[in-house]
């Protein structure tokens, strides 16, 4: 008798355990610290070192300790999206993506763009 209790404490003590480990474990990020965010402005300046910009709002950004912007990559008045994470105070960016500037509107096709030089081929010939 007492080693079918011993068998059923030991059960019980495995199923308890397994359902514990087995439970979400929910652990919310300190408010404002780990949480990306983004931003979209135009390029005010870049850092002569490569590692900072500063976008026309004020926002400064900065890359990721040990790296630095590709020379000529950007250049001032450019508009960029950025991804980046507070560390310590700073926006070290995470992403940055340079926007491509929107593409004139279309000729209307309706117009030549040049008036024909020739007459149309199923008019009758002049003599």
């Amino acid at each position: 008798m007492r080693m079918l209790q011993t068998l059923v404490a030991a059960i019980v003590m495995v199923s308890v355990v397994a359902v514990a480990e087995a439970a979400p474990q929910t652990h919310a990020p300190p408010v404002g610290q780990d949480q990306e965010k983004i931003v979209q402005g135009q390029v005010r300046s870049i850092d002569p070192a490569g590692t900072a910009i500063t976008l026309t709002d004020g926002t400064r950004l900065l890359t990721p300790p040990g790296s630095s912007l590709r020379p000529g990559a950007l250049s001032e008045g450019m508009t960029v999206i950025a991804s980046y994470r507070e560390q310590n105070g700073e926006k070290v960016m995470t992403e940055l993506a340079v926007e491509e500037p929107s593409a004139s509107p279309p000729a209307d096709p309706r117009l030549p763009a040049t008036p024909p030089t020739a007459p149309p081929r199923n008019s009758p010939p002049r003599y």
